[in-house]
């Protein structure tokens, strides 16, 4: 089967396993509904897993790494050779992302998709590099087609080998200065808004810098005329290499039936992508934190999807999706731990 069939063939949620879910909610010793939002996770899990029992002990955040010709244009505030040494400081577990892992016991997998550098020498990671960077999309198309769809075929295969070593659920996580420029310019093609009222500071611009950066992006959109009805035609012309294997990590998870926790701005836009090309995958995604980006509540609406946590946070990396693992233990005990009406001995009302 190729890749276009597996998209092809992601299903719906499993509607009997949900109904199961509900009902043993509604039987527990609380009022109905009572643990809201944390309630709706129990039951998209059940569909999920097709399991509403089941557990979710072996949690990953897979980090996409790779590079963007277009911090050529005074785009970012820092430089280009920061990417490769911030994957060495993920190998060396000295990053944001490592020390909170850590702490809710799951771990990090780093993977070298597009890094303007040779790092084959850096132990501990996934080597798939599709090409060293992408190109100027200020000046020529992001990415060919093929390395787009090699790039998803990255992020697949990424997620079929973790989940078969044993994880249940992955978090997108990302890493690439420079990143959110293609990420405002895919989703101004793809949500059809002027990408001044998208684009943000990124790593720390100032707001010349940010009309700067949005003057970049629209003029490489009339340049490029990307279809907002392809996502592959839109990643291929302003995209990048870690957004699009962050597309095929969420359709990934969506074809193995696993959770998917979806992290900022820049991996929502990743999501909205996966959507894009195929529906039924928004389905498999947990939203986890609300980005100080201004383009993150534009991808939420985009997408459907509603964040768990105002965290005022813009690191990226996976690290407010991993603030979301905790809360989908909750969900998986309450439904295995928790006492019904009938267990506890606990009257219910009439």
């Amino acid at each position: 089967m190729n890749i276009q069939e597996m998209i092809q063939n992601i299903e719906a949620l499993h509607k009997e396993s949900q109904e199961r879910a509900i009902y043993h909610l509604n039987h527990l010793t609380k009022p109905i509904s009572s643990l809201g939002r944390l309630e709706e996770l129990a039951v998209q899990l059940a569909g999920i897993s097709q399991d509403p029992f089941a557990q979710y002990k072996d949690k990953r955040v897979v980090i996409m790494a790779a590079d963007h010709g277009v911090v050529a244009e005074g785009v970012s505030a820092f430089p280009q050779e920061v990417t490769p040494q911030m994957v060495q400081n993920f190998l060396n577990h000295g990053a944001a992302i490592n020390v909170m892992t850590k702490t809710v016991g799951a771990s990090v997998v780093c993977v070298d998709v597009g890094v303007a550098s040779d790092i084959s020498s850096f132990e501990g990671m996934i080597h798939k590099k599709v090409a060293f960077g992408t190109k100027n999309f200020a000046k020529e198309p992001a990415m060919t087609e093929q390395e787009v769809w090699q790039a998803i075929e990255v992020g697949i295969q990424v997620a079929k080998e973790q989940i078969e070593d044993g994880a249940k659920v992955l978090a997108t996580g990302e890493m690439g200065i420079g990143n959110t420029t293609p990420s405002s310019a895919v989703l101004s093609v793809l949500a059809n808004i002027e990408p001044i009222n998208v684009v943000g500071a990124g790593t720390g611009l100032n707001q010349e810098q940010v009309k700067h950066k949005a003057n970049v992006i629209k003029q490489a959109i009339e340049l490029h005329k990307p279809n907002r009805e392809d996502a592959v035609d839109v990643l291929q012309k302003v995209g990048g290499l870690e957004l699009a294997a962050l597309c095929g990590l969420c359709l990934g998870a969506a074809i193995m039936k696993t959770p998917i926790v979806i992290d900022g701005f820049i991996s929502t836009v990743s999501a909205l992508c996966a959507a894009t090309i195929s529906p039924n995958a928004k389905a498999y995604m947990i939203p986890s934190h609300h980005s100080v980006e201004p383009g993150h509540t534009n991808a939420l609406q985009a997408l459907g999807l509603q964040a768990y946590f105002p965290l005022n946070m813009r690191l990226g990396e996976g690290t407010g999706a991993t603030i979301t693992f905790p809360m989908i233990d909750m969900a998986s005990n309450i439904m295995r731990e928790m006492a019904s009406f009938e267990s506890a001995g606990v009257t219910n009302k009439e």
